[in-house]
């Protein structure tokens, strides 16, 4: 598949800067692959879009204030984007930097409120390994001094309205830099109607990394090598889709996130892990039946997973239609769901 393939015009005015006051009233576009029939909704009435029996699996992963602003002793600013914990109680942090002039290992470097960081390694360009220079933990610095690192599409800086906004209402795990914005829709009112319409719901854990969001650069999009993420799947999750299988109903990812961990769960059996996987067309999805997502920029990763559940065509299809009605796409945008 050519990187070409997975290009469409996104006009810049229909990227959402702002998340809406009611988050359950985004639009909702219906996509049934059988027939190719495109239709247009709202996402409260999803219970009326699926069928008793199906089973949602929504990623209950939290995004953590994860962009910290600091400055080198001789003045410099340096911007970080605190990836992930690297070892279990270490306390050491793998980073994304940005800096004028990257500063060296034992460089520190100096936060609000009197805290500092350490530079303890180089793992490769733009990004570090970094402790904390002091007895407070990274967790503690973030929890106090860090802010929600928004998407670049959206240009605004983040405000306090985004820290709900930018979540999920079910999300409890503490660890994504990025929203699983296909969950963003949902509200705890919602979730009531589709169970008492016979709509089950169930969770997994992937804590959406760089990996998610790195642009494609490879001409041929099967060369691509995506950064891996940490996925947990409980075993009441698996119970769950073992017995919507049984009943006949619909095992529906809620956002592409979910979709990498069952279908890696699928590959490999492993409950938790880190996956690398990279889902483009031509995939054969072996648990994932249905999804739930938002619209995606061009020349993605997430955009070629759509395309391999719901075909190539019949998705560029679908976006231009999305466009010419001013969907709104991304991370505060309407939803799609591929049936």
């Amino acid at each position: 598949m050519r990187l070409s393939d997975l290009d469409y015009e996104l006009p810049p005015e229909l990227i959402a800067q702002q998340p809406l006051e009611q988050r359950e009233q985004a639009r909702l576009m219906i996509v049934e692959r059988r027939s190719g029939r495109i239709d247009h909704s709202r996402f409260y009435k999803l219970p009326g879009e699926l069928r008793e029996g199906d089973l949602l699996v929504m990623n209950d992963t939290r995004v953590i204030p994860a962009r910290l602003a600091a400055r080198k002793q001789s003045g410099g600013s340096v911007e970080l984007l605190m990836v992930r914990p690297v070892e279990q109680g270490a306390g050491r942090w793998e980073a994304l930097m940005r800096a004028h002039r990257p500063p060296r290992v034992g460089t520190l470097l100096l936060l609000e409120a009197g805290h500092a960081l350490r530079v303890v390694a180089q793992t490769k360009p733009g990004r570090v390994l970094l402790e904390s220079a002091d007895s407070t933990s990274i967790e503690e610095i973030l929890a106090t001094s860090g802010t929600l690192a928004l998407p670049h599409y959206i240009r605004r800086p983040s405000t306090s309205a985004d820290l709900t906004a930018y979540q999920t209402v079910y999300g409890s795990k503490p660890g994504a830099i990025a929203a699983p914005t296909a969950g963003i829709h949902f509200t705890p009112e919602l979730l009531h109607e589709l169970e008492q319409a016979g709509i089950h719901t169930t969770f997994i854990t992937l804590h959406i990394g760089p990996g998610t969001f790195t642009p494609l650069r490879t001409q041929e999009v099967e060369s691509h090598s995506m950064e891996a993420e940490w996925y947990t799947i409980p075993s009441s999750g698996l119970q769950a889709i073992e017995l919507t299988r049984r009943t006949g109903g619909r095992v529906v990812a809620v956002g592409t996130s979910t979709v990498r961990a069952l279908e890696s769960y699928a590959i490999t059996g492993d409950q938790e892990g880190f996956t690398g996987l990279f889902i483009f067309p031509g995939f054969r999805f072996k648990l994932v039946d249905a999804m739930v997502t938002n619209f995606h920029l061009p020349r993605s990763t997430v955009l070629a997973l759509v395309m391999a559940l719901g075909g190539r065509e019949l998705i560029l299809q679908a976006y231009a239609e999305a466009i010419r009605h001013r969907y709104r796409f991304l991370s505060y945008g309407d939803a799609m769901l591929v049936l």
